[in-house]
């Protein structure tokens, strides 16, 4: 297993784990990192830390985050990561979420502990820390979804979704030794410590930064995989359109080393992927849920454009007959909720297993998987016909103009498009030409009404976005029902 690899076997010294920051960057070898960990086990101990005990961690990424986080592997306790922006320091928290300590880097008195006060605890701890083995049922942290709405249910991942996970994609990517895996979104995604325990593991680096420092890090780091959400490959294209060299400023900004970028989350514009791959950096789309972890990946040998790519294995893809999703895990991250209404569970997990995505999707006949939407997110017309709004939203976002496009039904009878406008002020003539494309492109039944332009782009900041940078539907309806279903507002074709 590769936690318990990971715990028993000290990594080569000549690898390295290297922090970003916009005031300065800090190296150190991973078999430093090993040690250090081990040293601040022994000090969570001192402090009362056992066994399936709970460590709340609420901070930006940072050398301490890391610490704290393979110090609780070092003693079988469980971290429990809340993701800054989304949950609040308040005294409810430890009770809330029954932990033993809580480490934060926001400014607290009391209970709450300086999370910079974790290389003093590894300064002066003597001794070693216990030897831990994992089962593949036993839990190393509690993760939180993003979810759009409500209190964010939690989920007590186990060993064996971790190391299966984490083994699936080594198959298909070879991780080694001259690479260096560059990691940017919050520590508090469980996914993204899979990289730190992958480089102690197999041997390669890893570059930690923020998402505020990403592109400056960037250039500085010079990595050779770079791990992203949609959104934030939008932001580069960007960036790089706005240069003459096109060539010259992806390698200005990527570095030289890229061997590949990798995006999930969320749905990637096909202009997007297609713009990198162009210029020789491939953007390899999966999928995958907080519920299930990775459930497919395009990679080297392997990429079909349009796809989540190949299930990997110890997964399995099952579709209904309206294409419903279910995927079923040879090591299921777990098989309920920890925090989550009555019945949510229910609704979700099934036998064996099995997690209800609520995802629509086809297998085509070479085993590539095809997301078409959200079921919820399938519109009836009054006529009775059903509307995949995914495919209109994405053509919509084909245009520079139009950063995130929402569509709505309103009354059953049309479809109208709320669209984050891309620059400021909107360029409603584009918006409009991409409206007349998107007719002409879609059937009778798909005709888009009228656009109306957000008085502000959808960010994390006003509650529109998720954290993983994802349209929240309820809420962006509820900013603009009133020019939603106002037939007379909005952007129409021309």
């Amino acid at each position: 297993m590769i936690i318990n690899h990971v715990l028993a076997h000290p990594p080569e010294e000549n690898r390295r784990i290297r922090f970003v920051r916009l005031d300065g960057d800090e190296t150190i070898s991973l078999s430093d990192l090993y040690d250090m960990a081990g040293r601040v086990a022994v000090a969570l101990r001192g402090l009362g830390v056992r066994r399936a005990d709970r460590i709340g961690i609420l901070a930006a990424n940072c050398l301490e985050w890391v610490l704290l986080d393979l110090a609780a592997l070092r003693l079988g306790a469980v971290t429990a990561g809340f993701e800054p922006g989304k949950f609040d320091v308040d005294d409810s928290l430890p009770s809330r979420y029954d932990l033993k300590l809580l480490f934060t880097d926001r400014p607290r008195n009391g209970q709450f502990i300086p999370i910079a006060e974790v290389r003093r605890l590894a300064d002066e701890a003597t001794g070693r820390p216990p030897v831990i083995r994992y089962d593949p049922d036993d839990v190393t942290t509690l993760k939180f979804t993003s979810g759009s709405t409500g209190e964010p249910k939690a989920i007590a991942a186990t060993v064996g979704s971790i190391d299966g996970s984490i083994s699936a994609v080594q198959q298909v990517f070879d991780h080694g030794k001259n690479d260096d895996l560059f990691v940017f979104l919050p520590l508090s995604l469980l996914q993204q410590r899979y990289w730190i325990y992958s480089a102690l593991r197999f041997g390669h680096d890893v570059t930690v930064s923020t998402y505020e420092a990403a592109f400056p890090a960037l250039r500085r780091a010079e990595p050779t995989v770079v791990m992203g959400v949609p959104a934030f490959y939008e932001t580069a294209r960007k960036h790089i359109e706005a240069k003459p060299d096109h060539g010259k400023a992806a390698r200005q900004l990527f570095g030289d080393r890229i061997r590949y970028l990798w995006t999930g989350s969320a749905p990637a514009a096909a202009t997007t992927l297609r713009f990198f791959t162009d210029l020789g950096l491939p953007v390899y789309e999966g999928y995958g849920l907080n519920e299930t972890c990775i459930v497919s990946k395009n990679h080297p040998g392997a990429h079909r454009p349009g796809s989540v790519g190949k299930v990997l294995p110890g997964k399995q893809v099952l579709l209904d007959e309206d294409g419903l999703i279910s995927i079923r895990s040879e090591h299921p991250v777990n098989v309920r909720y920890e925090y989550a209404p009555p019945g949510e569970s229910e609704r979700v997990f099934g036998p064996d297993g099995l997690v209800r995505t609520g995802d629509l999707g086809h297998l085509d006949e070479d085993g590539y998987l095809f997301i078409l939407g959200r079921a919820d997110d399938v519109i009836v017309l009054g006529n009775g016909k059903k509307i995949i709004v995914r495919p209109l939203e994405e053509h919509m976002k084909q245009s520079p103009a139009i950063a995130e496009c929402v569509l709505f039904c309103p009354l059953q009878t049309q479809l109208v498009a709320v669209v984050s406008p891309a620059t400021e002020p909107a360029d409603e003539a584009a918006i409009a030409a991409q409206l007349a494309s998107a007719n002409a492109t879609f059937g009778h039944d798909e005709q888009i009404s009228r656009v109306v332009v957000a008085h502000r782009g959808f960010s994390i900041d006003n509650g529109l976005l998720t954290s993983q940078f994802k349209p929240k539907r309820k809420q962006i309806l509820a900013a603009y029902r009133a020019e939603v279903f106002n037939v007379g507002e909005g952007v129409h074709a021309r």
